[in-house]
């Protein structure tokens, strides 16, 4: 069976100013949902309009439900490929108040039967009390909001959103993700979502891309990503754990400097294959380690961040190394900056990610 969706090979260009090559990427069913993570300027946005066909494509296809839609001697007209791009910025007609602009999206020709009516999702989205209002009269995230109920009611084949939530207060954003992923999953559209959040990617996509220096680093699922990210740069943009140098001294037991020796469960990761006797930078995240006021190895905290249900020490080595520790908020006390900061040993860490030392 082919696949919902495919961008096969694809460079993708906007002027001199980004050009992404040998892009490949897939959605398997109809009704998941890929996120495109990346910082800004990379290029996610160029991908999303050459994908509606704003732009043209340089090389490569672009295929949907079977149908070709892009290549170098093909484009399809937006109008006839049954897509919805939402924009980042506010892009309602000015002349129509917030009703009149959803409704716009009950008149693809193309339109397939919607779940929800207009008033179910001026209810939903938290618009009622507006829709009588112009987009010069309301905030940049109520014209988000708006935006994003239009594109849905269009009920499109594919669905594609750039940064959605970007302009919405932080109380609001939550619960509109909540939202905007239940009534996909309600209605089965698929959907390609730009964000430069990771968190949000993760909570929202069946498969994440990570594009970085104007390439595709890493597409996989959630959770590969965050406990298998396939290079450094993947590490460094997520900045979710530390890079320590350790010497491997088995495929299952590696031995740091100031930490002692690291035990692995399941072994290194396939994606990285080290002999031993190697010396490599070893991935540690948060969670990886255990606090112990009682241990031995102890190290000095330099920071402290509250997490609600957690703190997340910082905490520095003799040598210069920073590692990062995860605490339970209801741990029987905190600790300060500048204290000694207990890790229970051995260290214990389920699967090894390394890398190869600059």
């Amino acid at each position: 069976m082919k696949n919902f969706f495919e961008v096969c090979d694809a460079t993708f260009s906007s002027g001199h100013k980004h050009e992404l090559k040998n892009i490949n990427f897939d959605i398997p069913n109809k009704g998941e949902v890929v996120c495109l993570i990346g910082p800004s300027g990379v290029g996610k946005t160029t991908i999303l309009r050459t994908i509606a066909g704003l732009e043209r494509l340089k090389k490569g296809e672009i295929r949907l439900n079977g149908k070709l839609l892009s290549s170098r001697g093909v484009l399809i007209n937006p109008e006839k490929r049954n897509i919805a791009l939402s924009f980042q910025d506010n892009c309602l007609f000015p002349h129509k108040n917030v009703l009149q602009n959803i409704l716009l999206g009950l008149e693809r020709a193309n339109r397939k039967e919607f779940l929800f009516s207009p008033h179910e999702l001026l209810d939903l989205f938290k618009l009622k009390n507006i829709q009588n209002m112009y987009p010069h009269e309301i905030s940049s995230g109520e014209a988000q909001r708006v935006s994003l109920a239009r594109s849905l009611i269009s009920s499109p084949d594919l669905l594609l959103l750039d940064e959605p939530f970007s302009n919405i207060d932080p109380i609001l954003k939550e619960e509109l993700q909540n939202l905007v992923k239940e009534i996909l999953i309600k209605t089965k559209i698929s959907a390609i979502i730009v964000t430069h959040d990771p968190n949000e990617a993760f909570y929202l996509g069946d498969k994440c891309g990570i594009i970085i220096s104007n390439k595709l680093r890493q597409f996989d699922t959630p959770y590969n990503i965050y406990h298998f990210p396939n290079s450094l740069e993947v590490v460094n943009f997520l900045k979710r754990g530390s890079l320590v140098n350790v010497k491997i001294i088995s495929k299952k037991i590696l031995k740091h400097k100031r930490l002692g020796i690291i035990n692995a469960k399941y072994g290194c990761s396939n994606l990285n294959p080290f002999n031993e006797g190697n010396s490599v930078k070893l991935l540690i995240q948060p969670e990886d380690l255990e606090h112990d006021d009682n241990s031995n190895l102890k190290l000095k905290i330099i920071d402290r961040k509250f997490r609600g249900t957690n703190f997340i020490y910082t905490l520095k080595t003799v040598d210069g190394e920073l590692i990062h520790v995860l605490v339970e908020s209801h741990h029987q006390h905190l600790h300060e900056n500048n204290e000694e900061f207990g890790i229970k040993t051995p260290i214990n860490i389920d699967h090894l990610v390394c890398f190869e030392k600059n």
